[in-house]
């Protein structure tokens, strides 16, 4: 069910990046301010994240979840329904705001739900409808702009997310906490919960090293299909659809693939997790820097279907590491900080990607961000090796096995 939710999460923010020449075109704007709308939507879902994850680590997840779905398709309804510039960007930052209930809550319930021998596998399954929305915004936005008008994608997905929310009110079940008989209240006050997600260098290190990933990500989600568009002169189906379906096809076999290694691996070792991370951050790194040099469509679409395969082992295990390393009462926020850090980051992506491609060209901007996933990879080894040494499996359920 919740498979389902995060697919129209995706489509939703997805569907804007392949009307991008559209909107450009009706209503006069420039490449910066296309870049505002993309941003307008991560700097706002990155400011809400932590308040997400809060509310979720204190009434039922499902109310958050449905709550959230519900609000964010009605306002994607709404986008099909601006007249200028200032409300796309107002819808885009409301979208933000309604998404961002989404992730700590539902993470949080799949931890619920699965223990450390399972966890990686049920979340990579559950990040596989990440890619597969993102086709389906990204290919479907672009084919009903072209036929249909850039409105009917809005119509249709935030139609679905509404109708979808009100069946899940019966369908969706809220699980039973794992906690000891006598375990302490969760603590709510701030300095513990900064203690918790701070006081270790492990979280710590995860986030740093997500800020820098999703920076990259976000980059090729909003400027691909433009790419494509501008500089291959594709029409707007096939570049939504190239720009998203051989990257986001690769990632659904990378993250299933990543899932089951990340289960593996921390029987083994405390940061098995982590190792399976670093190691497609670093294999990828290679392919983002080829990306922007390709001259030719087949050469950048293998580029962009190796990034996206390796970068599925990192998106894998992304919450199940961070479950790993903080308590179980922190799991919502935890992810809801992590996505607030990592987005705020992100949403300086598309417009410094805009400012860049007028200076150096966006081909070389493109590959410039491997520098960012190889320093991120280098990172996530050295805190798994300084902090997280040893071959010790994650043994019961609620144990935190980093530092």
């Amino acid at each position: 069910m919740l498979w389902f939710v995060c697919l129209l999460n995706y489509a939703d923010r997805q569907a804007i990046y392949s009307v991008f020449p559209v909107l450009k075109q009706q209503y006069g704007l420039s490449d910066l301010q296309l870049g505002y709308i993309a941003s307008s939507f991560m700097w706002v879902y990155a400011l809400a994240g932590p308040f997400g994850g809060l509310i979720a680590d204190r009434i039922p997840r499902k109310t958050v979840i449905l709550s959230g779905l519900i609000f964010w398709s009605a306002i994607t309804v709404a986008t099909a329904l601006v007249q200028n510039y200032s409300q796309l960007v107002l819808c885009r930052a409301l979208e933000g705001l309604g998404e961002a209930c989404y992730f700590p809550a539902s993470m949080a319930m799949l931890s619920t739900y699965h223990g450390p021998a399972t966890r990686s596998r049920a979340i990579a399954w559950h990040q596989s409808s990440i890619y597969v929305g993102t086709i389906l915004g990204g290919s479907l936005a672009g084919f009903l702009a072209e036929h249909y008008g850039w409105q009917s994608s809005f119509y249709l997905f935030g139609t679905a997310g509404i109708l979808l929310g009100l069946v899940l009110v019966w369908l969706l079940k809220e699980p039973e906490p794992k906690a000891a008989p006598d375990a302490a209240p969760p603590d709510f006050r701030l300095r513990s919960i900064a203690h918790d997600l701070f006081g270790k260098p492990m979280p710590v290190i995860l986030m740093i090293v997500f800020i820098g990933a999703n920076f990259v990500g976000v980059v090729f989600l909003t400027w691909l299909p433009y790419y494509m568009n501008q500089y291959f002169h594709m029409s707007l189906s096939r570049s939504g659809w190239n720009a998203t379906a051989y990257l986001q096809v690769a990632s659904v076999t990378g993250v299933v693939t990543g899932g089951i290694a990340g289960d593996a691996m921390v029987r083994k070792y405390r940061g098995g997790r982590m190792l399976v991370q670093a190691a497609g951050l670093l294999i990828s790194t290679p392919f983002l820097a080829l990306s922007g040099w390709s001259g030719t469509v087949p050469l950048l679409l293998f580029s962009v279907t190796g990034f996206g395969l390796f970068r599925g082992f990192y998106d894998a295990n992304l919450s199940a590491a961070l479950h790993d390393v903080v308590p179980p009462e922190r799991r919502a926020t935890s992810v809801g900080v992590l996505n607030s850090l990592g987005w705020l980051g992100a949403g300086i992506g598309p417009v410094a990607m805009a400012e860049g491609a007028k200076r150096i060209g966006m081909g070389a901007c493109l590959s410039a961000n491997a520098l960012i996933f190889g320093a991120s990879g280098v990172l996530l080894l050295w805190g798994v090796w300084r902090f997280m040494p040893g071959r010790t499996a994650v043994k019961a359920e609620g144990e935190a096995v980093g530092v």
